[in-house]
């Protein structure tokens, strides 16, 4: 082999996903995690909206028409 560290790496791989099927492979609980950027999220959304409502073109004034 050229690359043995490919080679281990490969094989560590397909071990943890051929393993990770089994009925009595080990489960890590997934923890909930606070929001840290939400308000900033938040406020970038509104001033970003806000923007888009002044920079959006107007429809032109429809001109009267004769019938």
């Amino acid at each position: 082999m050229e690359y043995p560290t490919g080679y281990l790496t490969a094989l560590d791989a397909m071990n943890r996903h051929v393993n990770s099927a089994r009925p009595d492979a080990p489960v890590q609980t997934e923890r909930a995690r606070r929001a840290l950027l939400a308000p900033t999220r938040q406020a970038t959304a509104v001033a970003l909206r806000r923007l888009a409502d002044r920079i959006q073109p107007r429809p032109l004034p429809t001109a009267p028409r004769c019938s």
